[in-house]
């Protein structure tokens, strides 16, 4: 067998996969969809369940220093108040005059001119775009309007009635529901400083330009923590978080070699936070956010504290001492790990079959933590003495692994489909199962076959998966 390097991984690559078999789709799709809306379909579902299984249990049920919480979407104005939301959570947008096409002008300066624009001022964004004489991507004139705020959340009313309702914002982040249920927690829980609070869940932001398929979406899910600390324990703790966040991705198994950290720049800073390093991972539109770890200081508590008039201090009782924690985030979202994860394993290899004819495998190389299937159960013909026998194996696999079922189409095609899906292992069922109670176990990444006893096949597979 012989393996030729392949050309780079594209987005078009991933994009025909993901709606090939059932991954994504675009939303509203019998309806001629809806712009930059995504539906996770029976594998997509799968992934993004196993991902958030595995942050939850590497960054929860591991640790005895973190609880979670579950908060609503919705939450009062104040807070988007208090959280500096509705003054300073904006991007840049500017025009095109000729066609009305609108973009985030930073994106137009790094992407079109290949310059940092995060945190730039409207007026900095105006000057390096005029002096660039830059033409609009879309329809290739040069006029634009002048860089402005846009507010990036979405606005709704609780009510019957619009004009009598009260007004809310849909939340862009996860955060602040663990800011203001922080009191709560440190009441009803043993938690003792340092400790944190996790939290994945939904949130909406109104973007200027989503794009690159599902890398940037207007409804996305987070994965969060806030971890209270005091003052003096940052810079050790913020260390920490960057292992610990490493730790994570090679566990579900990125490849650390497209994988890189990147300081934010003082004028890049969101305006909670004295520290920032964001996770970069090496897409084919160029080096990009996976994630963030901030230092936010204590700066939502102290700004919650202040705009509720309720004392969210934290009180030592072994030192007799009461203070307001500071905070270090990890954050990440899920929808762009889920679109990281693919690409990192996804592969096209030149191959030849066992009959010497060449054809081209693509196979998803994905950690059997994130695999939506961890093995599928193939009876050799649909006979019933074979189908009958491959369920009960199904139903024995199934007590405790996510297994498929197939019996249709040749072996082969039905091994090439299990390798485009990213299942670890297959199990065949022949007739020769019937005989010696043994089946054959094939491995996705080596394409590797061994006969199993069928009594040791759970055991097998635990041990294989776990690896």
């Amino acid at each position: 067998m012989s393996v030729d390097q392949r050309p780079p991984v594209t987005m078009e690559m991933i994009v025909a996969l993901a709606k090939r078999r059932g991954f994504i789709f675009p939303g509203s799709d019998i309806y001629g969809g809806l712009a930059n809306t995504w539906d996770f379909g029976p594998l997509g579902s799968e992934i993004k369940r196993n991902i958030r299984n595995a942050w939850w249990q590497f960054f929860v049920h591991q640790r005895a220093d973190i609880v979670g919480i579950d908060g609503g979407i919705l939450l009062h104005s104040k807070v988007w108040e208090a959280s500096g939301h509705l003054n300073e959570f904006f991007d840049p947008l500017i025009d095109c005059r000729n066609c009305r096409a609108r973009y985030r002008a930073d994106n137009l300066v790094e992407d079109r001119l290949d310059r940092p624009a995060e945190g730039f001022s409207l007026e900095e964004l105006d000057a390096i775009l005029k002096e660039a004489n830059l033409a609009c991507p879309a329809c290739g004139h040069r006029e634009w309007t002048n860089v402005r705020q846009f507010n990036l959340m979405f606005q709704t009313h609780l009510g019957p009635l619009e004009e009598s309702g009260t007004e809310v914002y849909l939340r862009p982040e996860t955060a602040q529901n663990i800011f203001v249920n922080y009191k709560n927690v440190t009441q009803t829980t043993r938690v003792k400083v340092p400790f944190g609070i996790a939290q994945i869940g939904k949130a909406f932001r109104n973007e200027i330009t989503p794009g690159n398929f599902i890398f940037r979406v207007l409804e996305l899910e987070q994965m969060e923590i806030e971890y209270f600390i005091r003052e003096q324990d940052w810079e050790t703790t913020f260390e920490h978080w960057l292992n610990a966040k490493a730790d994570f991705y090679r566990w579900i198994g990125l490849r650390p070699d497209r994988l890189r950290t990147r300081e934010h720049e003082q004028d890049e800073l969101s305006h909670y936070s004295k520290r920032t390093v964001d996770f970069e991972y090496e897409f084919p539109f160029g080096w990009k956010e996976l994630s963030g770890l901030a230092y936010r200081t204590d700066f939502d508590l102290r700004q919650h504290q202040e705009h509720s008039g309720v004392d969210l201090t934290y009180y030592d009782q072994s030192n007799d001492e009461r203070f307001l924690p500071h905070v270090i985030e990890p954050a990440i979202g899920v929808e762009r790990l889920l679109l990281t994860l693919l690409l990192d394993a996804y592969h096209e290899e030149d191959v030849t079959d066992v009959n010497d004819k060449p054809y081209v495998r693509t196979v998803l190389r994905l950690h059997p933590r994130i695999a939506p299937f961890k093995v599928a159960v193939l009876p050799l013909s649909r006979k019933p003495e074979l189908t009958g026998r491959a369920m009960e194996i199904v139903r024995e696999l199934r007590t405790e692994m996510a297994v498929e079922y197939d019996e249709t189409q040749s072996i082969g095609r039905r091994y090439r489909r299990q390798d485009e899906i990213g299942t670890p292992f297959c199990v065949t069922i022949d007739f020769d199962t019937l005989e010696d109670n043994a089946v054959t176990v094939r491995d996705r990444d080596t394409m590797v076959q061994d006969r199993i006893a069928i009594a040791e096949l759970g055991d097998v597979l635990r041990e294989r998966l776990a690896r």
